[in-house]
């Protein structure tokens, strides 16, 4: 095995927030982000209010606008144009709601997709969508040439994820983003294994709709999660999933019509999800404080020399040989992945398996150290892995 790589030391600075390394090697944040312990002091300062002044309304409707301007921050854009929701997959369904199948029927995805995307477009069918799922490459890269084959007249919607939960595979945006708006369809994209620890930057990419959620490399929990919506291309767009706070004024109470926000909070729901916004805003202003661009660099080099060892071994590489290809996590072909992952935990190594493939996944947190404890660990149960 070859020396520790260098990096760039954010694992070293921050690592003391995250109790979980004091008896864990933590490599799952594809999964679960650690558990900052800002995060957890952010749960019970929501739990000390509830005891000690009871309902909050006006604050915690304030703390509904802070993790709204967080999340904005991290995506580059303004928090007027992002809707705070319970999931990713609350997005998706308020922006299915809102399109017409009559005119333009077809939904484009891919095969690279989280179940929800393709669930959520195929329960659309009975509305008269279409919906075509153009394959990625053996190689788990996507062509945007057959990707540009399937967008026509007729697509309604382009959904692509940035990076595929499955194999840590990651699509050029900007350049599906303009495929898609030459055939006169919205791209929405699904950021959930990207933002914390890839740069998402909704301005310059030009996309018309983003989702996410908190709970992996924003260092947050389950519960909460964000939708952008460019108002310059979807402010026709009016969903019928909706709920009281999408209400134009929500103080208003109004029964008697449906009268939604001209912005983003459109797409929201009912009464936010107060306890996971708390643990939101530690862990995204956390993120954020860390450093988004330099958490890349660290984790771009950790998987960089973890790639380079795992295929010096004779293991197999599911993630995309090309750096600019590849997600924050590494995907290592296993014989057998779920025994591959307890093997691992029994050396207190935290790791996770989709689709055949042991996932690997570095955070801002981890040091060289992780990566050749799990290296290690390959190497001694080398039988796990195929050739």
């Amino acid at each position: 095995m070859a020396g520790l790589v260098s990096t760039t030391g954010v694992g070293d600075d921050i690592r003391h927030r995250f109790p979980i390394f004091e008896n864990r090697v933590y490599l799952n944040s594809c999964s679960q982000g650690a558990l900052a312990v800002s995060v957890r002091s952010a749960y019970d300062a929501y739990l000390d209010s509830l005891e000690t002044e009871g309902s909050q309304w006006g604050r915690w409707v304030g703390q509904a606008e802070r993790v709204r301007a967080a999340f904005a921050e991290v995506l580059h854009a303004h928090p007027d144009t992002v809707a705070v929701t319970t999931s990713a997959s609350a997005g998706v369904n308020a922006v299915a709601s809102a399109l017409d199948f009559s005119k333009r029927d077809t939904v484009v995805t891919t095969s690279l997709e989280f179940p929800t995307i393709g669930q959520i477009w195929h329960a659309q069918e009975r509305r008269g969508a279409k919906v075509i799922h153009v394959s990625a490459e053996p190689d788990n890269v996507l062509s945007l040439d057959r990707l540009a084959g399937a967008i026509d007249d007729r697509t309604a919607i382009v959904s692509v994820t940035q990076v595929c939960y499955r194999n840590g595979s990651r699509l050029d945006i900007e350049a599906i983003a303009r495929i898609a708006h030459e055939r006169g369809a919205p791209l929405l994209v699904d950021v959930y294994q990207a933002a914390g620890a890839v740069p998402v930057d909704v301005r310059a990419s030009e996309v018309d709709f983003v989702v996410g959620g908190a709970l992996k490399y924003l260092l947050g929990s389950p519960g909460v999660g964000y939708l952008y919506a460019n108002p310059t291309t979807t402010g026709h767009l009016v969903p019928t999933v909706t709920g009281w706070f999408a209400d134009e004024d929500i103080n208003a109470m109004e029964i008697g019509r449906y009268r939604p926000a001209r912005n983003a909070r459109r797409f929201e729901a009912g009464t936010p999800p107060i306890p996971p916004i708390y643990a939101a805003i530690a862990g995204v202003e956390l993120m954020l404080e860390i450093g988004i661009d330099r958490t890349a660099e660290h984790v771009g080099r950790l998987n960089d020399w973890l790639v380079d060892e795992v295929i010096a071994m004779g293991g197999v590489v599911a993630t995309p040989n090309d750096p600019s290809l590849r997600g924050p996590l590494v995907a290592v072909r296993a014989a057998d992945a779920e025994r591959l992952v307890q093997r691992l935990a029994d050396r207190r190594i935290v790791t996770s398996a989709r689709d055949g493939n042991l996932r690997i996944s570095p955070h801002c947190y981890n040091r060289a150290a992780d990566i050749e404890q799990v290296l290690s660990a390959l190497h001694a149960n080398r039988d796990l892995l195929v050739s």
